[in-house]
């Protein structure tokens, strides 16, 4: 864990500067890393059936600032020749980070290509910024609200899944969270909402137990399978699709169900998100005239509490999971073949979480360590990260999970949906974000412009569902009925 853990020291008016902080890894690799036309940026949407107050809404989400100082941050300045960048602490937000855009045509799809296009800076505490958009009245919200397909398509305009019934009648309001990476992640922003929540409805908002897995009935601590792919050789790229002219992110988000798996099952549902991100990319690839290649598949792991206590931060390690070609070669997908690589996959998710691994490896560590100026570090870890491009995984995957907390707004209710996103910068190109909320999957697929269109997130989104739907239905399946 790199994510900063102890309390903000802060000017408290004395005259004395703010504190710094020396970045951590991660945020120092991806300050080196960044690029103007695709913003490093984190989306978060989450969808309420009623309408904040707008001055108790702000007051809410600044006072849940100051109750996690971390994320009360700007940039420092320095000179060039400095060994470490550095983040300054700060008492009061230097800009309104609350904003409420005035109503317009397609808000909703605006305000997300605001979150993908323009990332909040870091020269100004806090670096995420909190828009609180109308949804449209023509879109659907509730009940009913499924197309002819069960990724409800409606969800591009603001669909969402049912909600309470003594949650307000009406289109609602969407909260779109946009962060800046370099300096925070998802989970620990969603943890801020969540205060400001509590703050705001006056009620608890302590996150529910996380759910458990099916433990390995030999007690023995899990070991990589022998049979695992190599991490040595060049993965696949996921097959260029109609690009667009335009620079930056595309991105769509859809509402599934949440997949069933067997009682007692090794395998979780992420692993069945693995698997289906898997296949879908193997079977895109093939259609595009790729040849057979093995994949890995970038996968965040967050050990952090989801309390009040939850370091702020970038707070996630990542681990790759590999799939050989062969595995994914299968034409037709049977059960046993489905029942088969969820098994395998199982072992090796099971087997990374638990090994002990700086965030980032630890290269990462050797590279910022603070022996040459940070100019000069940045330009090697460009150069690196350019030549290390063959050997970047083929996508990520990040499965927030079942979101641990109510997120109850009182007279604004209880979110019924909240997406997020991921950067998509190549040489990956897409990127998948899964959450689920109120017993619906809510799925984001974002990608680089440069690689694919619009039309091929809709067909990814469509094998995406396919192959999710098709581990539900294994062998294991008829031994037992879904949990």
């Amino acid at each position: 864990m790199t994510a900063l853990e102890h309390p903000a020291r802060r000017a408290d008016g004395s005259g004395r500067p703010p504190a710094r902080v020396p970045f951590p890894v991660v945020d120092e690799v991806s300050r080196h890393c960044l690029q103007e036309e695709e913003p490093e940026t984190v989306h978060i949407e989450v969808h309420l059936p009623g309408t904040p107050d707008p001055a108790r809404l702000r007051a809410a989400f600044n006072e849940a600032l100051r109750r996690h100082p971390r994320i009360l941050m700007r940039e420092a300045r320095g000179p060039w020749y400095r060994r470490r960048y550095e983040w300054e602490l700060t008492a009061e937000p230097d800009v309104e980070a609350v904003t409420f855009p005035a109503p317009e045509r397609d808000a909703l799809k605006r305000a997300r290509e605001r979150a993908l296009a323009e990332a909040p800076p870091l020269s100004a505490s806090p670096p995420i910024r909190l828009e609180v958009v109308a949804a449209e009245s023509g879109a659907a919200s509730g009940p009913g609200a499924e197309s002819e397909s069960a990724s409800l398509r409606g969800a591009e305009q603001g669909a969402a899944s049912p909600h309470s019934a003594d949650a307000p009648e009406g289109p609602g309001t969407v909260l779109f969270l946009t962060i800046n990476h370099t300096a925070l992640d998802g989970p620990a922003c969603l943890r801020v909402l969540a205060t400001a929540a509590e703050i705001y409805g006056g009620r608890d908002n302590s996150p529910a137990a996380p759910p458990t897995r099916t433990p390995d009935s030999t007690g023995a601590a899990p070991q990589p399978p022998a049979d695992a792919p190599s991490g040595w050789a060049p993965p696949a790229r996921v097959a260029k699709g109609a690009p667009e002219p335009s620079p930056g992110n595309g991105m769509l988000v859809a509402e599934l169900p949440v997949p069933r798996r067997p009682k007692g099952s090794p395998f979780t549902v992420n692993d069945q998100l693995m698997v289906a991100t898997a296949l879908m990319i193997a079977h895109w690839n093939r259609e595009h005239g790729e040849r057979p290649r093995p994949l890995r598949i970038t996968m965040p792991v967050d050990d952090r509490p989801r309390d009040a206590t939850m370091p702020i931060g970038n707070g996630t390690r990542l681990v790759e999971v590999p799939f050989s070609a062969a595995e994914l070669g299968h034409r037709e997908w049977t059960p046993e073949a489905i029942g088969d690589l969820l098994r395998r996959t199982s072992d090796r998710t099971r087997a990374l979480k638990a090994l002990a691994r700086p965030q980032l490896g630890h290269g990462a560590s050797l590279l910022t360590a603070p022996v040459l100026p940070v100019t000069v570090r940045a330009a090697v870890t460009r150069g690196l990260r350019r030549a290390a491009a063959p050997w970047t995984s083929t996508t990520l995957l990040s499965n927030i999970g079942r979101i641990p907390y109510a997120l109850d707004f009182g007279d604004a209710g209880r979110a019924h949906a909240v997406w997020f996103s991921a950067p998509a910068r190549l040489p990956r190109g897409l990127t998948v974000t899964t959450a689920s909320t109120a017993g619906r999957l809510h799925l984001a697929l974002r990608w680089s412009k440069a690689l694919l269109s619009h039309g091929d997130g809709a067909h990814l989104r469509d094998l995406f569902e396919h192959y999710l739907h098709a581990t539900e239905h294994t062998r294991a399946d008829e031994k037992g009925g879904p949990s």
